[in-house]
């Protein structure tokens, strides 16, 4: 019982629910062969009690499992790469090895690009998964035999905030048009390269000729010009690299996005705000998954374990990431420091990838954000939305669909699912301290 000391508000529950099970546990059900070997949550087994709706629940945790692992072993991947190439020694806990990086790298800047590093970021944008969310729902009506299901090729769902994806309503602001390239006329913002037809002011990286003050230089051309390799105070003759999604006057080779009536748009359409009917793709904030169109007991806890699931599958866009800087140190080492700058963008980018994602799964906030984007955080809902399963355990109205048999495997289950929760949960506080001191430094440039 020692382990239910560390479980909170979960513990008393289980205890009764586990007291309970010794004499319900053979292999009696009368539906066909249950028995045999038990799935379990950390592997992300997904039939493990027999019950669409319990089951839903065992996979909304191993989804957040899975994902958490993948973000914490990202972060510290570039770490670890990031360690190697300033010449870092990986010693203490994670907030050690930051701070360790962090002036390591501050150090480097300082002796090589005096006027410091210039990180324009464009923050990332993440949203809970409406097709998730109708895939669980249309699955568990099937399984609780529901009159008509809800049918995964039509649902849509009413969305709280702002849909990502396409709406059916009317949108609160003008549809965007993501067109992929090469080389498209773009009268909109531009997220890759962008060719000049003429002088222009660029809004990220010029490659090219600067009529202006030029942040960064390439190498000496045949003519003898240095080629400008950084940001431009004037306008730009060249190609213009708007990672950021800066505008583009002349033809975009990435992706193009214009405000145009949806009608128009002759590429991917988004609303990218509110959407005043049902919404599919992706929902920023709360959202209410559809309900079967017949007679159907379940469907409330149908619509519980969809919720669920599609909170721990929240996807975010990668963040787009500009550096620049003007080189100040000693020639000879001018080819390294500008080699270890762009590791630096890349595994920083990755890193402040995995931030983003982890942040709004433990507190529903995304850097640029004034306001939490998932209120509650997926990791606090998915914890509630179990406590509740449990509490129902107790009432003895958990085991209604779970045969016989598939108890000696539903309560493991369900210890196991507390139990990850709460790790997840106990850890994450420091991670979260450690990952903000690497981007908050990352995005300032090193300057603090």
């Amino acid at each position: 019982m020692a382990m239910f000391k560390k479980l909170g508000f979960f513990g008393a529950p289980l205890i009764v629910l586990l007291a309970g099970a010794g004499a319900t546990t053979a292999c009696d059900s009368p539906v066909g062969d249950v028995c045999g070997p038990c799935g379990t949550v950390a592997e992300g087994d997904l039939e493990i009690s027999g019950s669409a709706q319990l089951d839903g629940f065992f996979a909304a945790v191993a989804t957040l499992n899975t994902s958490v692992s993948t973000l914490s072993a990202d972060f510290e991947l570039g770490l670890s790469n990031l360690e190697a190439i300033f010449g870092v020694t990986a010693e203490g806990d994670l907030s050690a090895r930051v701070d360790a990086l962090n002036a390591a790298i501050k150090a480097d800047i300082t002796a090589n690009a005096s006027a410091g590093l210039t990180v324009n970021v464009k923050p990332a944008q993440c949203s809970a998964s409406v097709d998730v969310a109708v895939q669980a729902q249309a699955k568990c009506e099937v399984k609780a035999e529901c009159d008509v299901t809800v049918d995964p090729g039509k649902a849509t769902v009413k969305c709280e905030g702002s849909c990502t994806g396409s709406c059916t309503g009317g949108c609160s602001a003008d549809v965007t048009c993501s067109v992929k390239g090469p080389s498209v006329a773009c009268e909109g913002s531009c997220e890759g390269s962008c060719e000049l037809e003429a002088a222009a002011t660029c809004e990220g990286t010029c490659k090219g000729t600067c009529n202006g003050d030029c942040s960064a230089f390439a190498s000496t051309t045949e003519g003898g010009a240095a080629q400008c390799n950084g940001t431009c105070s004037g306008t730009c003759e060249g190609t213009c690299e708007v990672k950021a999604g800066g505008s583009c006057s002349g033809k975009c080779t990435g992706t193009c996005k214009a405000t145009l009536p949806e009608a128009d748009c002759k590429g991917e359409a988004k609303c990218d705000a509110t959407c005043e009917g049902e919404c599919s793709g992706g929902c920023e904030g709360e959202f209410e998954p559809p309900k079967a169109e017949g007679s159907c007991d379940a469907s409330a806890d149908c619509q519980a374990q969809a919720s669920a699931q599609a909170s721990a599958s929240v996807e975010c866009t990668p963040p787009a990431i500009d550096v620049g800087f003007a080189f100040s140190g000693d020639v000879a080492a001018q080819a390294s420091f500008e080699a270890k700058i762009e590791a630096l963008k890349v595994n920083g980018a990755l890193m402040l990838a995995s931030t983003t994602k982890y942040q709004a799964l433990f507190t529903g906030k995304v850097e640029g954000r004034a306001e939490p984007l998932f209120n509650p955080a997926p990791v606090a809902a998915i914890t509630a939305s179990l406590k509740g399963v449990v509490d129902a355990g107790v009432d003895g109205k958990l085991f209604v669909n779970v045969p016989a048999g598939k108890l000696v495997c539903t309560l493991p289950a369900i210890e196991a699912s507390v139990a990850a929760l709460t790790k997840l949960t106990t850890e994450a506080t420091a991670k979260i301290e450690a990952q903000a001191s690497f981007t908050g430094a990352f995005t300032s440039g090193f300057s603090g």
